[in-house]
């Protein structure tokens, strides 16, 4: 800790060795060093509650002070109103009674070694200045003669300032004639009738202490002339006074010498008298005016701001009127106080025996004249080793004893200097100030200093070394007393000795240097763009030597000010690891941010532009000028900031008192960079105006209100525009329009006049004047065409022509019928209807199209049932024919047409009766396998639900199905005659093989769409069912197919047992397609599909077998392909028969909704009726059937 101590009074002591020149540690005993001390004078001011003296000084042993006042000894501490601090030689005094205090004060600082003096400080305590009370007599003179006002101003604190005024405070008027002098008093060179006046008084302001005094008001008479010379104070005419020779008023005599120290400011001054009021010039005897010297107060003070010694010599100034002239001559001598030649002595250090010089180099004008003394005591020449040579001391072959502080002071009559020096003779081993083991820390590629502070005598040669070994390379530098390494590298990290060695001894000490990592930010924040009220966030990662972890930190500023972070309550600043995030940003946020990443050793950092986005300002300055009238004018404003996203538009408001008071509309809106809009006013109202900017963050606040602008009445500019015309009765027609906006009306009064006639019939118009916005011409013709027109009016005139529209009076209903309806069936359900237009008067308003109505009366399959169904269809526009669709075939329809307007339908035509032909059938509603053999199955379906025509008989596809590719191996059809067939047995089927069957209904027109079931023959193993069960259920193509029954021997395989069973089986079967076609009678069976989903169900069934027969193509195929048509209100038929009393499954097949589509590739086709002509085209990867493999049709 001592150590330590000591390093910091060294610190302090090097802070002082440009003036002592010598750096000794305190551990060594020293004379007293002076560190600090006031430097006079003090200038004690009013105000000032305390003045502190102060004097520090440091030594070994610790200095003592002592005061010596006006060359008296002064102990502060006798005095009850001196504070004084114990740690130095400083005392503080309080402001009362300061005048006892006044003085030249000097420290010393001494202890066994010597003693340090310091320069004189003197206190001066000024009294407060005042003018003295006084009565002044009036100054009486005569016209023309000269005048001199005294001020002799009080001495105060510096600086002064001197004014001439009135009592009124007006300053003295000053010129040629009359001015003020560097005395302060008033000088009038010659006296006029109006220098009269009973109060100039001369003011003293003293600014420092705040003070400014008046002297008494002095009064100036001033007698005119008489013609005969005499004085006149009478109000007779005066003439003018006589020329006079000037003579000088200030200063006085012929000569002047001027005394001044170099660099101070000279001023040399002539102030004439004399009429007329003479011209002053100035001369540089034997030499130029140099540029430097400045002429003010009308060429009668000379200064020069800082004078120099090539300024002395010889000034003339002349003072010169019309009667003659007068000089003054000024010999200017330049002196200076004492100063340095080149530096003060220095402090030494020496070894014993050796010789001491102390040279005190000064100069000055006059010369300085030298005192030497030694601790403070005066210093002669004695018969020991001490010499005293004017302005050098010598000290042969000194000893200890002569160490002391000694004093060389140079003084004039201007002012002197003092320098302390240290004289120490002293032999000592080296002493190492630098703690050993200090450790120093840098990072890689900086420069790095380790100090090896040394103190010794005589002085000590240094050496460094590393590892035993001396330091080489550019990169080590040994100075004085450190080692300094130039962009340090991983490998210098280690231990350090210094060995400092002179003849009394050595000494070593060890640094040890560890180099780190650097800090360097690998993330810096980037520039942002941030919507005013968002939050912003501000990337920085950096990386860092990790055992600097303890401190790394991370600081944010903002434009060169740090941010304070956690400290401030509500805070919107906040860091989240290597994020800074601003809350709710506003427009103050806006700026340069910088991340600093630091360590107790060095810091990166990198800065980015955070831009706030915000509405515009509100533009300002709103100026309103009239460009041809006062309807016409120009709005001029100053943008507001953009806040870092260009305006895009401004927007002009208007508000008016008169209509609607404190609304504001829009009025125009002009692009973002332009501030100019020409405006076009309404008449007869009060406006203001106010702006505001948009840009791409939204609309920004409006300006101030523009004063009220009135603009005159005037005619309506516009007549009422979206004139309608409307005859809601056949005789009257009904006129509305748009009215005028109120602003619009541009003046009082405002009525509209409504001019109508008949187009191409009348010349003449009927008019009306109106003030609502309708009119109604009553007893008109129907339907008959007019020319309206509308124009509005009000007190001050008509608006411009009106345009002229066109309408038509009240409609009727159509009187004529359409004629020569012909009707041509295009097929079984369309139609072409034609007829011939009804005459266009007939129509009796406007054209809306033609109705065509039919009614089916009955179905050709069922002649005596009567239907009466009725359909329509509009078809608008003037048209002679129409396509009607949606017929239902084999039916016989009536149709009618009749012409419609807007009042409503005409009457209808003759009607036509017609037929539509027979069509295709719908698709038979369920189709079972049953009673499946080995070579045998049988069919049962339902007739289709609606025939279309004559039921000639059926149509019946069925395929031999691979159950492993699904591929058709084999194809045959049968057409099945005779309409009542419900039920066909197949034979000659393949034993144990799944076939497909597709059934169809057949009109003379062709045949419908086809229903498809599979199914499977029998095994024959034993005993065998006569009857199958259905391997899925209709309608459900979720439920597995059901397996092949296994052979039982109990006695559910007896003959008469398994015809029991199928018989019950059949019958049950049967009773329920019956209840099943008459719940469905009229309606679509619930399970079969329509036609064009056919393909769809087809496609349900076959995911079913790939489902017991998977393949990777079919199970691509979606489970929920077809869900929406399920059913949940209607099941299908679930047909099913017991083939075994054992328990196990039966072999069968089910009801299916397949469909040949499945086995092509998409390519079935239909023909015009709707019938299947694909003709089983299967797929290429699965084989194909181009036509029936087995035998021929076979007609039943």
């Amino acid at each position: 800790m001592r150590l330590e101590g000591s390093l910091q009074l060294v610190l302090l002591l090097a802070l002082t060795s440009r003036a002592t020149g010598l750096r000794i540690p305190l551990e060594v005993e020293q004379p007293p060093t002076i560190v600090s001390h006031t430097l006079g004078p003090i200038i004690v001011l009013p105000f000032d509650n305390t003045i502190t003296v102060q004097c520090q000084a440091i030594g070994n042993p610790p200095p003592e002070y002592r005061w010596t006042k006006d060359g008296r000894t002064f102990i502060p501490s006798e005095f009850s109103k001196i504070r004084t601090d114990q740690r130095n030689g400083t005392f503080v005094l309080h402001n009362k009674d300061l005048v006892q205090f006044q003085g030249k004060y000097r420290c010393f600082a001494y202890n066994k070694l010597g003693t340090a003096m310091a320069d004189e400080i003197e206190i001066i305590v000024p009294n407060i200045p005042k003018f003295p009370k006084e009565t002044l007599n009036r100054f009486i003179v005569l016209e023309g003669e000269p005048i001199v006002l005294k001020c002799n101003p009080p001495e105060g604190v510096a600086p002064r300032q001197i004014y001439w005024m009135s009592l009124d405070l007006q300053h003295i008027e000053q010129d040629e004639r009359v001015s003020m002098g560097t005395d302060g008093n008033l000088y009038f060179s010659n006296a006029l009738q109006k220098d009269s006046r009973p109060d100039y008084c001369c003011f003293a302001a003293f600014p420092t202490i705040r003070t400014i005094v008046q002297k008494t008001a002095m009064a100036v008479v001033i007698k005119s002339l008489k013609a005969d010379n005499g004085s006149s104070d009478s109000g007779e005419v005066a003439e003018a006074p006589p020329a006079r020779m000037p003579s000088l008023l200030l200063p006085s005599g012929v000569q002047t010498v001027k005394l001044f120290l170099k660099g101070e400011a000279m001023q040399l001054e002539c102030i004439p008298e004399g009429y007329p009021t003479p011209n002053v010039t100035w001369i540089k005897m034997g030499g130029n005016m140099t540029g430097r010297i400045k002429l003010t107060n009308f060429q009668r003070l000379l200064s020069i701001p800082a004078v120099e010694e090539r300024d002395q010599g010889k000034y003339m100034c002349t003072a010169e009127n019309s009667a003659g002239k007068a000089v003054h001559y000024f010999d200017v001598i330049v002196e200076e106080p004492p100063k340095w030649l080149t530096e003060p002595p220095r402090s030494q250090l020496t070894v014993i025996g050796s010789d001491v010089h102390i040279k005190c180099s000064v100069s000055g004008k006059p010369p300085p004249v030298i005192t030497w003394r030694r601790n403070g005591e005066i210093f002669r020449d004695d018969d020991s080793n001490r010499r005293v040579l004017e302005d050098t001391v010598v000290l042969h072959k000194a000893t200890p004893e002569d160490s002391s502080v000694y004093q060389c002071e140079a003084s004039n009559d201007h002012g002197s200097l003092l320098a302390n020096v240290n004289i120490m003779v002293i032999n000592m081993a080296p002493l190492i100030l630098t703690r050993d083991y200090q450790e120093y820390a840098v990072v890689l590629g900086e420069d790095v200093h380790m100090n090896c502070s040394v103190f010794s005598s005589p002085p000590s040669n240094i050496f460094w070394s590393k590892d035993d070994a001396t330091l080489e390379g550019e990169r080590f530098f040994e100075s004085e007393q450190s080692l300094k390494i130039f962009s340090t590298e991983k490998a210098d990290s280690g231990k350090y000795v210094c060995v400092a060695k002179n003849t009394e001894g050595t000494s070593t000490v060890t640094a040890v240097l560890d180099v780190k990592d650097p800090t360097k930010i690998v993330a810096p924040p980037r520039d942002v763009q941030v919507v005013s009220g968002a939050s912003a966030q501000l990337m920085c990662e950096a990386t860092y030597d990790k055992t600097l972890r303890g401190t790394f930190e991370v600081v944010w500023k903002k434009d060169g000010e740090e941010i304070p972070l956690f400290l401030e309550e509500n805070s919107r600043y906040f860091v989240d690891d290597d994020m800074l995030q601003i809350m709710n940003v506003n427009l103050s946020d806006q700026g340069n941010y910088t991340c600093i990443a630091q360590t107790s050793l060095d810091e990166d950092a990198a800065t980015a532009l955070l831009t706030v986005l915000d509405v515009p300002d509100a533009p300002t300055n709103l100026e309103i000028s009239e460009i041809k009238s006062r309807r016409n004018i120009s709005l001029s404003w100053i943008p507001g900031s953009d806040h870092s996203s260009a305006i895009a538009e401004f927007v002009v408001e208007y508000e008016e008192s008169k209509w609607e008071p404190g609304r504001w509309k829009e009025l125009q809106k002009v692009v973002g960079n332009q501030a100019t809009a020409e405006l076009a006013l309404h008449g007869h109202l009060n406006y203001q105006f106010r702006v505001y900017a948009v840009n791409a963050v939204g609309p920004g606040p409006p300006s101030e209100p523009t004063r009220r602008h009135e603009t005159p009445p005037a005619p309506p500019e516009r007549n009422p525009e979206n004139i309608k015309i409307q005859g809601h009765l056949p005789h009257q027609m009904d006129i509305s329009w748009e009215p005028l906006l109120a602003i619009e009306h541009n003046g009082p009064g405002l009525e509209y006049k409504v001019s109508y006639r008949k187009l191409g019939v009348e010349d003449v118009w009927t008019e009306h004047m109106v003030k609502r916005h309708s009119f109604v011409v009553r007893n008109t013709s129907t339907f008959v065409p007019y020319e309206i027109k509308i124009q509005s009016r009000n007190s001050d005139g008509w608006g411009p022509e009106p345009k002229v529209v066109t309408g038509y009076s009240g409609e009727d209903v159509p009187t004529a019928a359409p004629r020569d309806i012909a009707v041509e069936v295009i097929n079984t359900t369309i139609l072409r209807v034609s007829w011939t237009q009804v005459p266009y008067a007939t129509v009796r308003g406007h054209l809306g199209g033609y109705d065509v109505h039919w009614v089916r009366r009955k179905s050709l399959l069922n002649p005596n049932r009567v239907l009466d169904e009725h359909h329509a269809m509009t078809f608008t526009g003037k048209r002679s024919h129409a396509i009607v669709p949606g017929l239902e075939p084999f039916s016989e329809y009536k149709l009618t047409v009749n012409v419609f307007n807007k009042k409503g339908n005409g009457p209808k035509s003759d009607p036509v009766t017609f037929s539509t032909p027979e069509g295709v059938p719908q698709q038979v509603p369920i189709l079972t396998a049953s009673n499946p053999h080995k070579d045998s199955i049988l069919l049962v379906w339902g007739p289709p639900l609606e025939a279309n025509g004559i039921l000639s008989g059926y149509h019946l596809q069925y395929h031999l199905i691979n159950e492993t590719s699904l591929e058709v191996l084999d194809s045959q059809e049968v057409n099945i005659s005779g309409p009542d067939t419900t039920r066909w047995q197949l034979w000659g089927l393949k034993e144990g093989r799944l076939y497909r069957f597709h059934l169809s209904a057949c009109t003379q027109a062709g045949c419908g769409p086809a229903l498809a079931e599979e199914s499977r023959t029998v095994t024959i193993e034993g005993h065998n069912c006569s009857h199958s069960v259905p391997t899925s259920i209709p309608g459900n193509p979720t439920h597995p197919p059901l397996g092949v029954a296994s052979q039982g021997s109990d006695f559910s395989t007896q003959g008469w047992f398994i015809g029991t069973m199928c018989a019950v089986a059949l019958l049950t079967l049967i009773a329920l397609m019956a209840c099943f076609v008459r719940k469905n009678k009229g309606g679509k069976y619930a399970g079969t599909p329509p036609l064009q989903r056919q393909d769809m169900f087809s496609m349900e069934k076959v995911k079913e077998k790939e489902d017991l027969h998977p393949d990777l193509e079919s199970q691509e195929m979606s489970d929920d392909t077809f869900n929406e048509y399920s059913d949940s209100d209607e099941k299908p038929l679930k047909g099913s028969s017991l083939c075994s009393l054992s328990g196990e499954d039966a072999a069968g097949d089910s009801v299916s909704r397949d469909s040949l589509v499945d086995y092509t590739d998409g390519g079935g086709e239909f023909n015009e009726d709707g019938s299947f002509i694909g003709e089983y085209s299967g797929r290429k990867q699965r084989g194909s059937v181009s036509g029936p493999s087995g035998p021929g049709p076979v007609t039943a």
